[in-house]
């Protein structure tokens, strides 16, 4: 069956009250492709607040878990708490985490291990720095990091269908920046190999890979006509209306 399109919407650490329910209020009240899955992660203090605000048919993620159940870890949340709260999706190992927090490869693959376990769905970020691409070393580094995954969730295939894989490289998160096309399509056909070869055929065919990294309503049409692109993972643009433009980029492909 063909992949359904998925576009998630990262808030990230935006907006007081009044601005998430002005951008939920906006979603609910406008036609969103039916073929599309859409997903919004807020700011963990309105999560439980969303989850009861916005309209069927759009999801609720976390941007973040920790990997125990529960203890002394001051100003985390763990994927039991989440599942708890019945939000059905985390985001794991954004570039932000990464970079900013040292989620390093092998606490990312921790998370995920975690979050599968407690039922959670999963967006597994994935990408490299500009350094990294100006040494050709991308794909090595995507690679890398799905490897680390691979090895605490060795059963990956039995669970293929709860995550989705975002390419989202470091140097176009909130930078302007954006991969072109062919550069997004490449690591997209890279990884769906790598599924392949690690997971399984069925997994490689059926995985959403999603590009994230200064996605807008300009430049989505485009990146939406790759054939190994199966959506976005969007911040900024998220909390303005052109979101649903992406959102319903799909219309036109």
């Amino acid at each position: 069956m063909p992949r359904k399109f998925f576009v998630g919407g990262n808030f990230k650490m935006n907006g007081l009250l009044a601005d998430i329910d002005r951008i939920v209020d906006h979603l609910n009240a406008s036609h969103l492709d039916p073929n599309t899955e859409v997903l919004i992660s807020p700011p963990a203090i309105y999560l439980l607040h969303v989850r009861d605000r916005v309209k069927k048919g759009i999801e609720v993620a976390a941007q973040n878990c920790y990997s125990e159940k529960q203890g002394a870890f001051t100003g985390e949340i763990s994927p039991l708490q989440i599942a708890d709260s019945r939000i059905p999706w985390v985001i794991i190992g954004h570039s932000e985490r990464r970079t900013l927090f040292g989620d390093h490869d092998h606490v990312v693959a921790e998370k995920v291990k975690a979050a599968l376990e407690e039922g959670l769905n999963i967006i597994l970020c994935v990408g490299e720095t500009l350094e990294q691409r100006e040494k050709g070393e991308t794909l090595k580094v995507v690679e890398h990091q799905l490897d680390c995954v691979k090895k605490e969730v060795p059963a990956w295939a039995e669970v293929a269908d709860r995550i989705v894989i975002a390419y989202e490289p470091v140097w176009a998160i909130g930078t302007g920046r954006v991969a072109t096309a062919s550069q997004a399509q490449e690591v997209h056909s890279d990884t769906r190999t790598w599924l392949a070869s690690r997971v399984g055929k069925e997994a490689a065919e059926n995985t959403r890979i999603i590009y994230g990294g200064s996605v807008s309503a300009k430049n989505c049409q485009e990146l939406a006509t790759q054939p190994d692109l199966d959506g976005f993972l969007v911040g900024g643009a998220s909390l303005k209306p052109e979101f649903v433009d992406i959102i319903n980029s799909h219309l036109k492909k």
